[in-house]
């Protein structure tokens, strides 16, 4: 039997479906997709990471006598080209979002596929209402996983050790900068592996539940690019968060985290369509005004914790939880522009971009997805930075014009206007109005479908 092993999103040896249910012969691949990577800008942070990420499994998968060919093509080009050369099916995780599946079902006319669920803990189709339909409310679909989260260790797939390596060309190794890109500067946590993030995580979790919020703490595990492209799986990373010597409120709530990703993707698997429109089928009449949106994405709206939060971004790829749901509740609701433009231009720079998580909380923070926040409850930016950055260290941090204004004004709209000397964008919009105004339509909205 040869068979092809394809890391997409699983670029591990540990807990991988694909080195467990390997018989044989084996030729281990991964293909920089043109497809994908041709939309992306030259400068992109997640890249660099990726092409690490791959040359370290290379390095890992020689470690156990294995290797891994690298492609730089289309998956349909290098199928292709390797169809006639007796293999007798393609080994894969999965993925549901658009491009993945026709991707999928292109390739599977080509040499056949066998996919596993190895980027998530559970399948779509393993937790469903009593009547067989979907859950689109998270805590009653989490309540019905509870013999898996409640449980103190999962099972993870170990690796069959008789798999022989097909002679193939291991030795070429296209560069980055014949991928098309240059190296970037990568945050420093992207130099850390998925174990070293856990170890330092132990030391912080205790407070996890209510320093998670605060944007100049760093309290996070900052697993998510990790987790993102399968550089520890899921359960990996469950089992070893479950393992920590700490409170056990702290570990639940981020094991509760972890269930939030699976929801996405379970959304995505069985809505499929809210990849593209309103899952709730509401029609808002979005805000058309495109300076409106690029000075959201610029961070020039004049609300210093919004301006901060996009810089900051725009720089480094990477945004805490709360921060994405305060830009992201301000570009809907006190902008209302479309829940879509600000889901695209996440997916154009965000290091842990995942389809379904990115869809997920855009509809969520849109009051059009699945278990959305109510419409009429929109986060006011002031108070948020006030709460939660109360002496504007992160604030100042980034907008380094703000650095002698005192965190009262920084907290007031129009504080920062206030000061005459200051070179700071005037406020867009009241925020005030822009509740009123997005409250009025979409009470229209849901009135008119109801």
């Amino acid at each position: 039997m040869k068979q092809i092993l394809w890391f997409r999103r699983d670029l591990r040896i540990t807990d991988s479906a694909i080195l467990h249910f390997a018989k044989d012969e084996v030729l281990p691949i991964f293909i920089f997709d043109k497809n994908i990577l041709n939309k992306l800008s030259r400068d992109d942070k997640r890249v660099t990471f990726i092409y690490q990420s791959v040359l370290n499994l290379k390095k890992e998968l020689k470690s156990i006598g294995l290797d891994l060919a690298i492609f730089h093509s289309s998956p349909k080009e290098v199928f292709e080209s390797l169809k006639n050369e007796g293999f007798e099916n393609i080994l894969c995780s999965i993925d549901f979002d658009d491009y993945a599946k026709k991707r999928d079902e292109q390739i599977a006319q080509i040499i056949p596929i066998q996919t596993f669920t190895d980027s998530f803990i559970t399948h779509p189709n393993d937790c469903l209402k009593a009547d067989g339909t979907p859950y689109k409310v998270f805590t009653p679909y989490y309540k019905n996983l509870s013999f898996i989260w409640d449980s103190h260790k999962l099972i993870e797939l170990d690796r069959n050790e008789n798999l022989k390596l097909i002679s193939f060309d291991y030795e070429k190794v296209p560069t980055l900068e014949e991928l098309g890109f240059k190296a970037q500067k990568l945050v420093d946590f992207l130099q850390k592996s998925a174990d070293e993030l856990i170890k330092e995580f132990a030391l912080k979790i205790d407070n996890y539940k209510v320093d998670r919020d605060f944007f100049d703490k760093n309290a996070t595990s900052t697993l998510a690019v990790h987790l993102r492209f399968g550089l520890i799986s899921p359960r990996e990373a469950f089992n070893k968060i479950k393992k920590l010597r700490s409170g056990t409120e702290n570990k639940e709530f981020f094991i509760r985290e972890l269930f939030w990703r699976e929801f996405y993707n379970y959304i995505l698997y069985h809505f499929p369509r809210s990849e593209f429109e309103n899952l709730n089928g509401i029609n808002v009449n979005w805000n058309e005004d495109e300076t409106v949106f690029q000075k959201w994405c610029e961070g020039k709206t004049g609300v210093p914790i919004i301006d901060a939060a996009m810089r900051h971004f725009n720089q480094t790829g990477t945004m805490h939880n709360r921060l994405r749901m305060i830009v992201s509740s301000y570009l809907t609701k006190n902008l209302l522009v479309n829940w879509k433009k600000g889901e695209r231009y996440f997916a154009s720079k965000l290091l842990d971009y995942e389809a379904s998580s990115n869809i997920g909380s855009w509809q969520w923070a849109a009051s059009t997805g699945a278990d959305s926040v109510p419409y009429f409850r929109i986060f006011n930016p002031y108070l948020q930075s006030a709460k939660f950055d109360k002496e504007a260290v992160f604030i100042k941090s980034v907008l380094k014009e703000l650095k002698d204004v005192e965190p009262k004004k920084i907290h007031s709209e129009n504080g920062v206007q206030s000061n005459i000397f200051l070179d700071y964008p005037s406020q867009i919009v009241s925020i005030e109005f822009s509740r009123k105004r997005a409250i009025d339509e979409f009470k229209r909205a849901n009135n008119e479908k109801n």
